[in-house]
């Protein structure tokens, strides 16, 4: 596959904490909101944790001698904030700041950028006893976090995501209950969504001021392409609140929009903005993260859930094991959106892959020729994009290993590389072989 990219496109792969990292009572961590999800009854399915996962934590060195094999620019990863300060707020643990300092040296050394994330959905346990996300105390407890890492790390860590997905966050955990913490209530998610908001913009704040280097800071959000069911006036209707849900409501008052007031309406919640706070939301970023995954076709739902829209299957689509389907173009569309609407001056595609049911061969191989073609569909797309002139400037494949795929535990298979979770075996797929090639072939070009 030949993709025309620039010289100077960033070839990464990302993961986050509790999805590889395991070792979860280890070096003075204490738990986290999903520890104590994984051991609701029914939450996850198969009754699976991420207490051990992939062993992330004690086996990285062998990881990255695999990105090193692979051939990553860059590995998008996320601090564990329950093991730089295990109670939320207050005592900094130093073994947990000692791990990431460690391995930050050993990215830098082996030529791999590194790109942190500092808060991928591990809210410590302590935190949601005093309220969590809905409370505002929680966002300057993230500041307070955010700003010891980028004491310690930035010296050497340039490029920072904030939050990522406030979406999920607040809407998978706060109004439908399927993410952690588990909650089911329209006030508190949007409470929750606001001071994810404003951890963000607190964030900016915080990284700026301690780290020691320029810093690169962007939001990253999951988006989706909304698009309706039908030409019917109820389904037109759906589309924009989905969109409004889904999309404008994280995308608005980051770029200095304020919420979108038809929203407003549709959740019949105001969110709890208090003095300065959009302007806070909205500090100066540096790049706009997109995660994505699916596009969404949506009829009018208006007995559901707020936004009152629903997605519905798109006939003949093919789809991923998760049931999402595969709809390349889409991701392009999204990037010109961030570009022509929001006024994006860099855009990174933070996340984007796909599960598969992978089987091993005889010979202990995994020909996962699917996973290949997604990743040639949705590269294609980023190509086009940037021909048309939006600035891409990197992709971060989702993601490195198998993993804790949240509320879907294990049997959801996403990595370049297959982890045996019995044995703890690496095995790089012929996706992962697919995408060092890519990168070998771009820098060969440029």
């Amino acid at each position: 596959m030949k993709v025309s990219l620039p010289a100077d496109f960033l070839w990464g792969a990302a993961t986050a904490a509790y999805q590889v990292e395991g070792a979860v009572d280890v070096d003075g961590r204490l738990p986290s909101i999903w520890d104590d999800f994984c051991r609701v009854p029914g939450a996850i399915d198969n009754g699976d944790t991420g207490d051990v996962v992939c062993d992330h934590y004690r086996r990285w060195p062998e990881d990255l001698a695999i990105m090193k094999q692979l051939g990553l620019d860059a590995y998008r990863f996320s601090i564990a904030w329950p093991r730089v300060i295990p109670t939320g707020r207050g005592e900094v643990n130093p073994r947990g700041l000692d791990h990431y300092d460690r391995f930050v040296d050993a990215l830098c050394e082996a030529g791999i950028r590194p790109f942190v994330t500092l808060y991928h959905w591990d809210l410590p346990s302590a935190l949601q006893t005093t309220g969590g996300w809905p409370e505002r105390d929680t966002a300057h407890a993230y500041a307070e976090y955010a700003a010891v890492v980028a004491a310690r790390l930035g010296d050497r860590v340039r490029d920072w995501s904030t939050i990522n997905e406030p979406l999920c966050a607040a809407w998978l955990g706060h109004l439908e209950g399927r993410f952690a913490p588990g909650v089911k209530d329209l006030t508190q998610a949007v409470r929750a969504s606001h001071h994810l908001l404003l951890a963000h913009g607190l964030g900016v704040q915080a990284i700026r001021a301690h780290a020691a280097r320029p810093a690169n800071i962007g939001l990253v959000c999951n988006l989706s392409g909304i698009e309706a069911a039908s030409d019917r006036d109820e389904d037109i209707a759906a589309a924009k609140r989905m969109d409004g849900h889904v999309n404008r409501w994280w995308l608005d008052p980051a770029n200095g929009r304020g919420y979108p007031a038809d929203m407003v309406e549709v959740y019949g919640v105001e969110p709890p903005v208090l003095g300065d706070d959009l302007d806070v939301i909205a500090a100066p970023t540096d790049y706009h993260g997109l995660n994505y995954y699916f596009r969404q076709i949506v009829e009018d739902d208006p007995t559901g859930p707020a936004p009152f829209a629903r997605q519905v299957p798109v006939e003949g689509a093919g789809t991923t094991a998760m049931g999402w389907e595969i709809h390349g173009p889409g991701l392009a569309d999204l990037i010109h959106r961030l570009h022509d609407d929001y006024g994006a001056q860099a855009i990174y595609i933070t996340e984007n892959g796909a599960a598969f049911d992978d089987k091993v061969a005889e010979d202990g191989s995994v020909q996962d020729h699917d996973r290949i073609a997604f990743f040639e569909e949705h590269l294609a797309a980023v190509a086009s994009a940037a021909e048309a002139g939006a600035p891409v400037k990197g992709y971060f494949a989702w993601s490195l290993l198998d993993n804790f795929e949240w509320d879907n535990g294990l049997d959801k298979r996403f990595g370049l590389v297959r982890v045996d979770f019995e044995t703890q075996l690496r095995t790089v797929k012929a996706s992962g072989h697919f995408y060092s090639q890519l990168i070998a072939e771009h820098r060969t070009r440029s």
